[in-house]
């Protein structure tokens, strides 16, 4: 599966609406590959946190991307800027698996997928209108960017079991938080190249690791290395920031037999 933005867009972006909002759901948008929607709980909590689902249903053979899918994909997005009284949206990702078509390596989806997103309302006691731009990657042996509108007045059906329902769900449904015994460190690193020790449960060979490039910093794919017991990822670093940045630091996904874990690794 080869993809490069440039020749998406000679393809061209699929680019309609869903349909107006009259839930605390979307109407679907259908496309080649399968169908997706936005889905909310309803109503913010008090701190201004509304809480929905990307939710993705992939057709069989096709795929879709994680938050970093390498060099020559396209991550979901989602811009708000047309919406009423909401100010941001933070998606979170299930683990995702590796895939390797030929071209590239590279890290997503090819089985219906539900990504969790926290809206922001500023003003949680005021009339909210969602009208959300998504764009994904979604790809069978070629991959076309799609693009549609996503409308939801969250207020329309506050109290649809269902939505709430599959919103706590598919928070369920990520990884958990890093722990000694289940998480990664990151090694002294050289310019070029960062090392990072792996211990997970389960078979050694299960074990895979998926880093996210933030903050100005992109790095390859991960290359494992046994030695002695010990487990560890070397990667390249492609492009870093001319200072560290003051953020969180790089996320990373750590999947195995025993499950998956994600936490934060010191800038490099």
């Amino acid at each position: 599966m080869k993809f490069t933005l440039p020749l998406a867009l000679c393809l061209g972006t699929v680019s309609l609406a869903a349909g107006p909002a009259h839930a605390s759901s979307s109407a679907w948008f259908e496309t080649d590959g399968g169908r997706f929607r936005l889905v909310t709980s309803g109503q913010p909590d008090a701190s201004g946190k509304l809480q929905g689902v990307l939710d993705i249903e992939l057709k069989p053979g096709w795929k879709t991307y994680w938050r970093d899918p390498g060099n020559s994909g396209v991550p979901p997005q989602i811009d708000l800027s047309a919406s009423s009284n909401v100010s941001g949206a933070e998606i979170s990702y299930p683990a995702p698996q590796r895939h390797d078509d030929g071209y590239a390596k590279w890290a997503g989806y090819d089985f219906p997928v539900r990504l969790p997103v926290s809206f922001t309302v500023p003003a949680p006691g005021e009339p909210t209108a969602i009208k959300a731009d998504v764009f994904l990657g979604i790809c069978e042996t070629i991959c076309v960017p799609v693009q549609a509108r996503l409308e939801i007045d969250p207020a329309a059906d506050p109290a649809n079991a269902g939505d709430a329902a599959l919103v706590t769900a598919a928070l369920a449904a990520l990884p958990s938080g890093a722990q000694p015994d289940f998480g990664a460190t990151l090694s002294p690193a050289r310019r070029e190249t960062i090392s990072i020790e792996a211990i997970a449960p389960g078979d050694p060979e299960g074990i895979d690791l998926f880093l996210a490039g933030v903050d100005g910093y992109q790095f390859g794919t991960p290359e494992r290395h046994e030695q002695a017991g010990k487990l560890t990822f070397s990667l390249k670093v492609i492009d870093r920031p001319a200072t560290k940045p003051a953020g969180k630091g790089i996320p990373y996904t750590l999947t195995s037999s025993g499950g998956a874990v994600e936490g934060y690794l010191a800038y490099p």
